[in-house]
């Protein structure tokens, strides 16, 4: 056969039934800033051409299945040959004592903690992973740990690159993968974050319960009140300052302050305190929303 092999036509690869798809039909892969800025690392280190050849083969299915672990992602892709590739993302998890760095400065921030225990992923995170001196996304390729055992000795060849699309669309159906990825998983970390959070006991633990619930610090060396009684009952910010405050956010869940604060075991009726509650903190939430026309 005359010609180079590098001017054969690239073998197109074996189409499957069931395989994971990426939810993505076109244009990026990626719905929130935690996984656009997964893949946006990815292209920081030169890998922007290579993860594109992926990105057909993740929105085609050919990801057969995916597994994501503390340290590293498996998966097997479907290419060209009868025998499905395997492929393993692998990065290094941050230690013991890192990961309590974290936490500490995460349960520091009522916003933060609030955030997280209502599911959510907050921006400023990657900032606190900083701060701490461990990135949250890895610093550079040599980071990762990236293999396929198909014939291309590029990295990533396209069957990594799609299993990259697929595990940046896990963390946007699950941001507390992208934590569990580095070591730490959702339950793991907010059992800590109540733990750190109810540390503490009488006076010093009430200031600790207080903070969280209003975001603020307890300023415990305030003068006695029969000093401050001619201003007490002076706001401390003017209507104008008030008035231009932000609102609250409206999305917030009905039930997260069971979340910050988990009810005691207690059984009503049979039924779990904290189920019993829940249920009415939706209905309550329910009942204030306006009707249609209103």
């Amino acid at each position: 056969m005359s010609g180079h092999w590098d001017e054969w036509p690239p073998a197109k690869p074996i189409r499957v039934d069931g395989g994971i798809k990426a939810r993505s039909k076109r244009g990026a892969i990626g719905e929130h800033w935690w996984s656009r800025r997964f893949i946006g690392v990815l292209e920081s280190y030169g890998m922007s051409g290579r993860l594109a050849r992926g990105r057909s083969y993740a929105r085609a299915g050919q990801v057969l299945d995916f597994e994501l672990a503390q340290g590293k992602v498996t998966a097997r892709v479907q290419g060209s040959r009868v025998r499905p590739y395997q492929v393993r993302i692998g990065v290094l998890p941050l230690t013991t004592a890192q990961w309590r760095r974290v936490q500490d400065r995460l349960a520091s921030q009522a916003l933060f903690r609030a955030k997280l225990l209502a599911g959510e992923m907050p921006h400023e995170i990657e900032e606190v992973f900083a701060e701490c001196g461990t990135p949250l996304f890895p610093k550079s390729a040599a980071d990762l740990d990236m293999h396929c055992s198909c014939p291309d000795w590029g990295v990533p060849c396209k069957h990594l690159a799609a299993v990259c699309y697929v595990l940046a669309e896990e963390f946007d159906r699950d941001p507390f993968g992208m934590l569990a990825w580095r070591g730490k998983g959702r339950d793991e970390l907010l059992t800590e974050l109540r733990r750190i959070q109810g540390g503490g006991t009488g006076q010093n633990a009430a200031a600790n319960r207080l903070a969280a619930a209003t975001g603020a610090g307890l300023d415990v060396t305030a003068p006695p009140l029969e000093e401050c009684l001619d201003g007490f009952w002076s706001p401390g910010l003017s209507p104008a300052r008030l008035r231009a405050l932000a609102a609250a956010p409206d999305a917030a869940a009905p039930d997260l302050l069971l979340r910050m604060f988990p009810p005691p075991p207690v059984m009503v009726r049979g039924k779990d305190l904290a189920d019993v509650l829940a249920l009415a903190y939706q209905r309550l939430a329910a009942d204030d929303l306006p009707t249609p026309g209103s």
